[in-house]
């Protein structure tokens, strides 16, 4: 009964803090860890001992699905090559770099230093994801960021549990064994969420029914995550595969009413999810830090020795590489891209949930040594994290100068919208001259449409160019010139003149409408 009621209570905190949060336009995830931290800290507020099984199977899937589908595919495929290398080569510099820190700085032996670097080593998507959902990012620069959080999860998968068997078994490395694994939990999570992908597709073009779309789309990640960690692949990269894929593909899989409905229901489950995660963050940190022993009690200053060396680590890592990236191009050096890029690698929940899975005890039944370190170590870089860089990203990004100004997001809204009207204006008069069309329905659908040229045309700052059955052939009309205006939208989108974002906005504004229509 008192994990119902802290449950009830996170999500009263969430709600509060969320709202607050948008009221001063600063990011959730930090505002949340921060209270959670603060409740903690009061007089009789209960312990709180999160278990990996509940971040790894009940969290996780439903969150990492969320970020995966809201990948542009398009950009995604621009930005695969520096993506590679930062999931692959900046997590080892990672692990390495830090990994060496902690055995230097902290009473930690070397095995468990490994492990905490393998821990701390990759970004996590959940946080980077709620962090830079209004930050105003460019397209692939947003891709990047969460591209790269989402797919270094096999990396460093493979380095936690070399770095474990060494800690628990003392066992040698075989780089050999390591590398054929990276290759069977990348490899095979990939299958697998493509199978999963494809079979969710066949299933919800077969089915127009509200409830069994929504249970669907519900347990598809999860599907994915237990049929990948079943076949001892990564459930992390089978999730992020099948929720790209699918994101790809949602407009044209189900009708509208049924994708508002899955918009609506998949932003309330991802919202009480992100609020409960992030607070239990800050509410563990305190009864993790009472296990600790004597000789561990200078931790403040190894986690902010610790998150310092992670950030130093990925300036150097992706300054270079941009640099080399650009002279390849042959464009002009331009440092604003990687100031963010190295600013946005907050650690959240995913390093968590693998500090809580490192075993109690080594091989030969004797306590492992320095685990709540470890687990205090982790929970404290990523409050660091998630604080320091959280609160002050939003700062950096317009310093930085390549945000999106709201008269750029606006301008593309309003061409688009001014495309759309002209193509259903097209297609009415197409239909007006081979059919019979009532013309009180064909000269209210071209009211319509008029006031829609106005309105765009006037949010581009263009003045000069505004200028029963009846009701049933006017509702079948107006859905035919939503076909229209959706496919007029999908060719913008393809010919690369609008964003991912303008996209989904502009779809949802025409479903809103079908789903009007088929109210009426």
């Amino acid at each position: 009964m008192r994990s119902v009621g802290t449950v009830l209570f996170l999500v009263v905190l969430a709600t509060l803090v969320a709202t607050g949060a948008r009221r001063w336009r600063i990011p959730a995830p930090s505002l949340l860890v921060v209270a959670g931290l603060a409740v903690a800290l009061l007089p009789g507020t209960p312990e709180i001992h999160i278990t990996p099984e509940i971040i790894g199977l009940v969290v996780l899937p439903p969150l990492l699905y969320a970020s995966a589908e809201e990948i542009s595919w398009r950009e995604l495929r621009v930005v695969w090559k520096p993506v590679s290398v930062l999931a692959i080569g900046l997590v080892l510099a990672s692990a390495a770099v830090v990994g060496y820190v902690a055995s230097v700085l902290t009473p930690l032996p070397w095995q468990m230093a490994l492990v905490l670097g393998a821990v701390l080593a990759s970004t996590d998507p959940v946080a980077v994801t709620a962090l830079g959902r209004r930050l105003a990012l460019p397209p692939k620069v947003q891709v990047l960021v969460q591209a790269e959080s989402l797919f270094n999860d096999a990396t460093s998968l493979v380095l936690f549990k070399v770095a474990v068997s060494i800690a628990v078994a003392s066992s040698a490395v075989s780089w050999a064994g390591a590398g054929g694994e990276f290759a069977v939990l990348a490899g095979g999570g990939t299958l697998i969420g493509a199978a999963v992908a494809g079979v969710v597709v066949l299933i919800r073009r077969r089915t127009e029914d509200p409830v069994l779309e929504t249970v669907i789309a519900l347990i598809t990640p999860y599907a994915a995550y237990v049929l990948a960690e079943a076949a001892h692949t990564s459930g992390v990269t089978s999730v992020v595969v099948a929720g790209v894929l699918l994101g790809g593909r949602s407009d044209r899989l189900t009708s509208a009413r049924i994708r508002l409905q899955l918009h609506a229901v998949y932003g309330t489950v991802v919202f009480l999810l992100e609020s409960v995660v992030f607070s239990l963050i800050g509410l563990s940190l305190p009864s993790l830090i009472r296990e600790l022993g004597d000789g561990d009690r200078l931790w403040p200053l190894y986690a902010l020795a610790l998150a310092a060396t992670l950030i130093a680590v990925r300036m150097l890592w992706i300054f270079p590489l941009s640099a080399l990236l650009q002279r390849k191009g042959q464009a002009r050096t331009n440092w604003r891209v990687p100031v963010v890029l190295s600013w946005a690698g907050t650690r959240g929940v995913m390093p968590l949930a693998a500090a809580l899975s490192i075993p109690v005890a080594t091989a030969d039944g004797t306590t492992l040594p320095g685990r709540p370190l470890v687990l205090v170590l982790t929970t404290s870089v990523v409050v660091v994290t998630l604080v320091g860089q959280g609160f002050s990203l939003a700062a950096v990004v317009r310093r930085s100068g390549i945000a999106l100004e709201p008269d750029h997001t606006e301008r593309e809204e309003a061409h688009a919208r001014l495309n759309l009207a002209d193509a259903g204006m097209r297609r009415l008069d197409e239909i007006a001259e081979l059919e019979a069309v009532p013309e009180v329905v064909a000269d209210r659908l071209r009211r319509a449409l008029e006031a829609r040229q106005e309105h765009a045309r006037e949010r581009l700052g263009d003045p000069d160019g505004a200028a029963e059955s009846a009701e049933h052939v006017y509702r079948q009309l107006r859905r035919d010139l939503i076909l229209e205006e959706a496919a007029e939208l999908q060719r913008l989108y393809d010919d690369h003149r609008i964003s991912d974002t303008t996209r989904r906005r502009l779809q949802r504004s025409l479903d809103l409408e079908e789903a009007r229509l088929t109210d009426v």
